[in-house]
């Protein structure tokens, strides 16, 4: 597929140096979601020039915006400026995860990562668990499947021994104050850094994608051949997205010094983007879909099409290729029906949260546009299984639960695999019991415990929705389902009510939900009935495999999203000249008998701004004295624009920025020859999934070594 002569080759690796020697002068650091402000600077007024000392004492440098920019302004990069042969995409959730790449050279073919060994009966295993294993030592042992099987089937006793990870992935979105040193509680109680435990489950995958790629190419890839695209929560802020980029890294999937060689994408993104070339046979319209029990009554679930070409044409692939997935060049047929301007909502229900994207398809591009800040919550199918464990506290006892799972950890993880099969099978309309099977080992140790059985526990409790059963099993009724179901589904139907009334987002056509829990008839059904008068709301098949596939698309072309919107508000602390009457006496500075007014917020973003691909933010900085080496800027943010200090309620230092000056070449501003300061032209970009900074010094025209750092806070 891949051959080529000896002078295409030397002619294509002499591209790739020239196109890796630009990306290298244009892109110094990339970050994740807006997150900025912070530094002691003069210059509301754009005429105004610092002193030169007054921030000296917050930031070790005073920093002197020369010439600041009211908003963001386009700028033209390329985000392929370096030739991939293929991308490969990485989609890594809460409960599963998994892999599927493209070729460049075949865009429109799809490879989803081979069928996994393992898995629960009756339940398709097209991904993985998100379960990683290591040994006592702390070394790598197994992932997803394999990971899980190994861990029950070790000695009780020995198990408490090895660390056994689960759902991991949340941790990273509830930490408020997450760092490079962040641990994480294994199943047995023991704690490792997170940084770690996510660097192991990523090199895992880069194993296996990289054998399965090389397996399918007929030529020898190159490490910088290979594009790769980590999927995050687009809820995320930027040191959870800065944390993946870290822990990829230390993976090996790219070096730090080709950051240009992995994307983030955001989830509901990546799904909407895939939306776009879905045709009508590849969905499932929920408007369209008389419900029986949460189930469709069509054979198929499918809506009728009537392009028996199209259907034959997806018969022959299934029937060639199983995990190869064809997708269209242009948009598919679902997009016929909508008018330039028309809305629609994409809804990611993972397992750990909920992502909620409003997006505008721009014909006849197919370009998106987000309307509005991305919404959402911890709102997963997680939260079901966190009813569940409360409603065995309430049943057995806090105290019981707790030592069981520190004292058979094994058996906790194999009531929890038997409460996720019989969750899935779950229905609105089911009328019997669900039979959930207890470990014979939680059965013995409650009886150890307590001096009594499971059954007397039960009896107890008073919980009429919940049986005992004389085969050592849990009959939860259709009534225990139901509450185990609701304070999840109805959290994500009220978020997207709420989305739906703004006025951003009047006019939505159609709502897309995608995630792993979209797949339940649960939730199908409560939205079907609570917004399907609003909007048609539709279902891709293999609805799980949705933002997998949307990764991809994303990777083999970062620019689909042109617009975004900020979802909060960055900018730095800066001095402005004191105004009597309208600043605060307790902001009041005098310095070199001039008035200034301190930790004034000099925005770079507003919250919910539009900002689209390839727009930039400059703000010139100075170094504070002759000879300085470093230049610290902290950033701060809010969810609210309505803010003016950086001291006001709301604001929070989330980051900062660091710029390596090089040193001055004789005869320049650094020397004693000139008295004017040295400048420092920073550009940040903030219409990316990431933040990124690039900056130069302007007397020599010399790249400075840029980054923004929100991990170190």
């Amino acid at each position: 597929m891949f051959q080529m002569s000896e002078e295409q080759g030397q002619e294509r690796c002499f591209r790739k140096r020239r196109a890796a020697l630009a990306v290298a002068l244009l892109i110094m650091a990339d970050i994740l979601q807006p997150d900025m402000n912070s530094l002691q600077v003069p210059g509301e007024n754009n005429h105004i020039s610092a002193p030169s000392s007054p921030s000296v004492g917050r930031n070790d440098c005073s920093i002197a915006p020369l010439t600041p920019s009211a908003s963001p302004r386009p700028e033209a990069r390329s985000r392929m400026a370096h030739a991939f042969s293929v991308v490969v995409a990485i989609d890594f959730g809460t409960t599963s995860s998994g892999y599927a790449f493209s070729f460049t050279q075949d865009p429109e073919a799809i490879h989803m990562m081979r069928r996994w060994e393992g898995g629960d009966p009756g339940v398709a295993n097209q991904k993985s668990p998100t379960s990683l294993l290591l040994t006592p030592e702390l070394k790598f042992h197994s992932f997803g499947f394999a990971a899980r099987d190994n861990y029950h089937d070790l000695d009780p006793e020995e198990a408490q021994h090895w660390l056994y990870f689960d759902k991991f992935k949340m941790k990273i979105h509830s930490t408020t104050d997450l760092t490079m040193e962040t641990e994480l509680e294994a199943v047995s109680g023991r704690k490792v850094r997170a940084i770690e435990v996510f660097s192991h489950a990523l090199r895992f995958f880069r194993v296996h994608a990289l054998k399965e790629v090389k397996d399918q190419s007929s030529s020898v890839l190159e490490g910088d051949e290979v594009r790769w695209v980590i999927t995050v929560p687009a809820v995320w802020r930027q040191p959870a997205k800065q944390f993946m980029r870290e822990a990829a890294y230390l993976a090996g999937l790219v070096s730090p010094d080709s950051p240009e060689q992995l994307l983030i994408a955001l989830e509901p993104e990546a799904a909407s983007i895939y939306c776009r070339k879905l045709h009508l046979h590849q969905v499932i319209d929920l408007s369209l879909r008389p419900m029986t029990n949460g189930l469709s009554l069509e054979s198929d679930g499918c809506r009728p099409f009537d392009s028996s070409f199209r259907q034959a044409r997806e018969q022959l692939r299934k029937a060639r290729h199983s995990r190869t997935f064809l997708v269209e060049r242009g948009t598919g047929e679902l997009w016929s029906e909508m008018q330039t301007g028309d809305r629609y909502i994409v809804a990611d229900c993972g397992g750990g949260t909920l992502d909620l994207t409003v997006h505008q398809i721009e014909q006849p591009q197919g370009t998106l546009k987000e309307l509005y800040k991305v919404s959402g919550g911890p709102y997963g199918a997680v939260g079901v299984d966190l009813a569940f464990e409360a409603m065995l506290c309430q049943i057995f006892g806090e105290d019981f639960i707790k030592s069981f799972k520190a004292k058979r950890p094994a058996a906790w993880v194999d009531l929890t695999i038997a409460f996720e099969a019989r969750k899935r099978t779950a229905t609105p309309g089911r009328s019997n019991a669900l039979n959930i099977s207890l470990p014979f080992s939680f059965i013995d140790f409650y009886k150890r415990y307590r001096g009594e059985s499971v059954e007397t526990a039960l009896r107890k409790s008073n919980m009429n929705i919940v049986k005992w059963s004389s085969q050592g099993m849990l009959r939860l009724t259709p009534e225990a389902m139901n509450e185990l179901f609701q304070p999840t589904i109805n959290n994500i139907i009220k978020h997207i009510e709420e989305l739906m009334q703004r006025q951003e987002v009047q006019g939505v056509r159609f709502l897309f939900l995608v995630g792993g829990f979209a797949e339940s008839p649960m939730l199908q059904q409560a939205a079907q009935n609570a917004l399907g008068q609003m909007c048609r709301i539709i279902i891709p098949q293999d609805v799980g495999l949705t933002i997998l596939k949307g990764a991809v698309l994303f990777g083999l072309d970062p620019t689909v999203v042109r617009v975004r919107r900020c979802p909060l508000t960055y900018g730095v602390g800066v001095l402005n000249r004191f105004v009597e009457g309208r600043h605060p006496r307790d902001k009041l500075l005098v310095k070199e008998g001039r008035d200034w007014c301190t930790d004034i917020l000099d925005r770079f973003v507003s919250v919910d701004q539009s900002v689209a691909l390839g727009e930039v933010v400059r703000r010139s900085y100075t170094p504070a004295r002759s000879g300085q080496r470093k230049i610290i800027i902290n950033i701060y943010c809010s969810v609210s624009d309505d803010v003016v200090y950086i001291s006001d309620p709301g604001v929070r230092k989330c980051g900062a920025i660091t710029l390596d000056l090089p040193d001055a070449l004789p005869g320049t501003v650094d020397g004693a020859e000139r008295s004017e300061r040295r400048e420092i032209r920073t550009t940040m970009q903030f219409g990316d999934t990431e933040i990124k900074v690039m900056a130069v010094d302007m007397a020599t025209n010399r790249t400075v070594r840029a980054a923004i750092d929100f991990l170190s806070n």
